[in-house]
């Protein structure tokens, strides 16, 4: 096994800016192009919501709206499990997988507590409102809005 000083120096991967991506931008996979490069298959899939979205009000005559947006509040939702995801792995474990020739050690702080509390608040939020929507949608036809 090669020795720590043979191994060439990498980026280090921070993990409460990834939570905060994952968190803020999450819809658009940008913490997944952060983590593993501009080629990752789940962050283009987060990015092709945009076009998804634009297909149901293309293809739709005159869609409600939350249909249209449904692929960005599913990308969106799947972003905060994400930054939960991230937020919660173990520093150790964190070095292990994206910092291994860094040379520095990854140490949370208070930052990221309030990130994963933010992203619970927002995801959760996030979940009963569109479930609520959607069986208001399915069952009634819309009738409460």
């Amino acid at each position: 096994m090669p020795s720590r000083a043979s191994l060439p120096m990498s980026n280090h991967k921070n993990k409460t800016l990834a939570t905060a991506l994952a968190f803020l931008l999450g819809g658009l996979g940008v913490h997944r192009f952060y983590l593993r490069g501009s080629v990752d298959r789940l962050g283009l899939l987060h990015v092709c919501s945009l076009p998804a979205a634009g297909l149901v009000y293309g293809l739709g005559h005159a869609p409600n709206p939350f249909w249209t947006l449904l692929p960005i509040f599913i990308s969106c939702i799947v972003g905060c499990i994400e930054a939960l995801a991230i937020g919660v792995t173990p520093d150790e474990k964190w070095d292990a997988k994206f910092n291994p020739a860094s040379g520095r050690r990854s140490h949370s702080n208070w930052v990221l507590a309030v990130l994963l509390v933010l992203t619970m608040l927002v995801g959760a939020t996030g979940v009963i409102a569109m479930l609520s929507r959607l069986f208001d949608l399915l069952y009634t036809g819309g009738a409460y809005g």
